[in-house]
């Protein structure tokens, strides 16, 4: 059944995650996420070197945290990690969990913040992190490689980032790899259920921040020259909602229909919020997929 025919009650089912975790109850499944994040966050800000709530705008929201691994390299690899929340909870300080084991390999970490709703509106929250990609790359001018990871609302905003018209910007970031887990890519079905209260979106509002609708602009490149291939990996909980997997294939399709390096992922035995929670881990296998798109498993 497509979307357009369910009616409301059951569009806002197939739109909360936390109704499909096999784990617990919606409210406990939250709770537990939450504190996994933040514990992991805390735990990531004693083991490596942090720079806090730097600056990349003017707006009180625009700030970036990094997690530096104490290696002399110049030669380094940077994770922009985007958070989810449905575009209305959790910030940075819930975002640097998964630079407990990446430290370790070398890997830089950078969690951004944004403008959450109701404060921010979804015009905004695109425009905040191509900037801070923006500002990450004019920052660390010796990044041997920058690659994009988010997650739920995150995923939706980093697939954003690589749908953006770079010649709009002071530089062309050259993303060599993004890690989209559980994410929204067409976010039209939002505007009719809950989610959308805070976000206030109009359905044009919704068509042009939806990047399954904007994948023939991954193509471009601001020089004559060819952008890098950027290997993508669309990953999706087996525990989510058929919507879910739907938003995640279709998007899968777009992108390898367009000739773009990607790929797939069903990650078994995890739900909505385990699927990320797994990158506290360096031996789990969400965290190697990761480093496998960076070349480094």
């Amino acid at each position: 059944m497509h979307w357009t025919e369910m009616k409301k009650e059951e569009l806002e089912r197939q739109y909360s995650p936390s109704r499909w975790s096999h784990r617990m109850s919606a409210d406990d499944v939250i709770k537990a996420h939450v504190k996994v994040l933040t514990e992991g966050t805390e735990r990531a800000r004693r083991l490596a070197q942090t720079l806090l709530n730097v600056p990349y705008g003017e707006g009180d929201g625009e700030k970036l945290d990094v997690y530096i691994p104490s290696t002399s390299s110049l030669d380094v690899s940077l994770v922009i990690f985007i958070h989810g929340g449905y575009w209305q909870f959790l910030s940075k300080d819930q975002s640097g969990f998964l630079a407990v084991p990446l430290v370790d390999k070398g890997v830089v970490v950078v969690a951004v913040d944004y403008d959450i709703a109701p404060k921010g509106n979804m015009d905004l929250m695109v425009s905040q992190v191509r900037r801070s990609v923006v500002s990450v790359v004019e920052q660390y001018s010796h990044i041997s490689g920058l690659y994009l990871c988010g997650h739920s609302a995150g995923a939706h905003l980093a697939a954003m980032i690589l749908s953006t018209d770079w010649s709009q910007y002071s530089v062309t970031p050259q993303i060599k790899g993004a890690f989209l887990v559980s994410g929204i890519y067409d976010i039209l079905p939002i505007v009719s259920t809950y989610v959308n209260e805070p976000l206030k979106m109009t359905e044009e509002v919704a068509v042009r921040n939806s990047p399954s609708k904007l994948v023939p602009q991954l193509k471009l490149s601001s020089s004559s020259s060819p952008p890098p291939p950027c290997h993508i990996v669309v990953a999706v909980a087996e525990n989510e909602s058929p919507e879910s997997h739907k938003q995640s294939e279709e998007y899968y399709k777009a992108l390898e229909a367009s000739g773009l390096n990607v790929t797939m992922e069903v990650v078994l035995n995890t739900d909505h919020f385990s699927i990320i929670e797994q990158l506290v881990d360096g031996e789990s296998h969400v965290t190697k997929l990761l480093l496998k798109v960076m070349g480094k498993s």
